[in-house]
């Protein structure tokens, strides 16, 4: 009985930061707006990069290849890429150090028109700070995903155009259940905007 106990008490976790999400209207209006700064880069020659580190890499990955590949509508190919490459990140974790893993790539591969999609759970970590920074140096829009209180570095805060965060300061596997779900909504708001759903 304890275990079935803990199944329903992680549930309803979920469901309580979901609901908490979901009462503030603010959010929705976010992640409408986030799809329109993605379907405007695509519309004008742009390209999404994506990064997060661990599972938000994984995450990370997930939109890249949803954008790519398919969500739920054959339709064409849309250019997005994840920093995930391992021989990538090791030749620049070693040599310049792994604070720098994301920003490197932003410096060789950004470009005016292309959004930075950065996940974050802590809204701290110092890779993807950097990575936003040098977005913003090379003309890009920025959209990040956070939990907690979001990017608190105020050195940061003029690189995020747009922030969306989880209300969740705990364990970083319940702000990525909800990053997923806006993830997914994303790809699907995309593909209505851009005229490729039935």
């Amino acid at each position: 009985m304890e275990y079935l106990d803990i199944i329903e008490s992680e549930l309803d976790s979920c469901k309580s930061v979901l609901d908490k999400f979901i009462g503030d209207s603010q959010n929705i209006e976010l992640i409408n707006e986030a799809s329109d700064m993605l379907v405007e880069s695509f519309n004008n020659d742009g390209k999404i990069i994506s990064c997060g580190n661990g599972g938000s890499m994984c995450d990370a990955m997930h939109f890249a290849e949803e954008l790519t590949g398919r969500y739920r509508e054959n339709r064409k190919s849309l250019p997005a890429i994840a920093i995930s490459d391992s021989s990538y990140i090791s030749c620049t974790g070693n040599d310049y150090g792994y604070d720098y893993i994301f920003s490197r790539f932003i410096e060789s591969m950004g470009n005016k028109n292309d959004v930075l999609f950065a996940i974050t759970t802590s809204g701290s970590s110092e890779n993807v700070l950097k990575a936003l920074e040098k977005a913003k140096m090379k003309g890009m829009k920025t959209i990040v995903l956070t939990g907690g209180k979001g990017v608190i570095h105020s050195d940061y805060n003029d690189y995020v155009d747009l922030q969306i965060k989880v209300p969740h300061s705990g364990y970083s596997d319940r702000v990525q259940e909800i990053h997923i779900k806006i993830i997914h909504i994303l790809i699907l708001l995309v593909e209505s905007k851009l005229g490729f759903t039935k």
